[in-house]
């Protein structure tokens, strides 16, 4: 169990955390993003609990011509649309755009996003969060910065370096203690 107060922010990844994602392809439409099952029941339990959820998502589509800016924030804005009217928040979404490379400073397991994240919020106190990813580099990104770091996985991955794995989203509530 991991005790937490107000002060805690809460980091997700967005593709294989939120929504389903797409093995080899892009979300590149509204159409395409699907919810993937208990989010939408568990984000209201931790907006209760965190007064900061923060999306930090690599999104290489816009590089590769494939999504426009506008078009991610379409897709961005309806998600945290449909997340408001079930009861739940996201308090912003922050994405890296580029190609892989190790130069680029936003593109997680670099952390930039979380940098730019705390500019905004500056009451974020990385060891005072949680990261919640799908990938390697999601465990190494909450890692750098001395985050929890909460891996779903839904098979017999390698835990990758995380603290705690789960085999879905609804299992996190499991592991906070709120005082």
């Amino acid at each position: 169990m991991i005790d937490i107060d107000e002060s805690w922010t809460l980091f997700l990844d967005r593709d294989g955390v939120i929504n389903k994602k797409i093995e080899q392809s892009y979300v590149l439409t509204w159409e395409q993003f699907d919810f993937l099952k208990d989010v939408l029941e568990t984000l209201p339990k931790l907006a209760k609990i965190f007064p900061r959820i923060i999306v930090v998502t690599n999104q290489q589509c816009i590089a590769k011509g494939l999504l426009s800016h506008e078009e991610l924030n379409e897709i961005h804005q309806n998600m945290m649309n449909i997340i408001e009217i079930n009861g739940g928040r996201i308090d912003a979404v922050y994405y890296a755009p580029d190609l892989a490379s190790k130069d680029n400073k936003l593109r997680k397991p670099n952390n930039g996003m979380a940098l730019l994240a705390q500019q905004d919020f500056p009451a974020i106190d990385f060891s005072k969060s949680i990261m919640v990813g799908d990938s390697f580099s999601d465990m190494q990104f909450g890692k750098s910065l001395g985050m929890t770091t909460f891996l779903i996985a839904s098979n017999e991955k390698e835990n990758m370096d995380a603290d705690y794995q789960i085999s879905g989203f609804s299992e996190l509530i499991n592991h906070l203690k709120f005082n």
